[in-house]
């Protein structure tokens, strides 16, 4: 499922436009990545939380040629899913 295809699907389960349906999730989006920027935790219950972890520099290899290279340390987000979303899935 694309976004497109998101937004339609919220819009009819809803029963909003899909104009409305674009602002809530853009909404959603915008708010989600401001929170982790600042390096809050998102928490949905039922559905998951979203989290920031820190992986840090390491000594990779380039697969091509073999040669060592360095891979900078960086934020990473993590989704961990809820209890009722794994079950629903399985």
């Amino acid at each position: 499922m694309n976004k497109a295809e998101l937004i339609e699907a919220m819009a009819s389960d809803a029963g909003i436009s899909k104009a409305d349906a674009k602002r809530a999730l853009d909404a959603f989006i915008s708010t989600t990545s401001g929170a982790l920027k600042k390096g809050d935790r998102v928490a949905l219950v039922g559905f998951g939380s979203f989290s920031i972890s820190n992986r840090s520099a390491r000594t990779g290899r380039n697969p091509q040629t073999g040669k060592e290279i360095q891979i900078a340390a960086k934020n990473v987000v993590k989704f961990k899913a809820g209890a009722e979303l794994s079950g629903s899935v399985n």
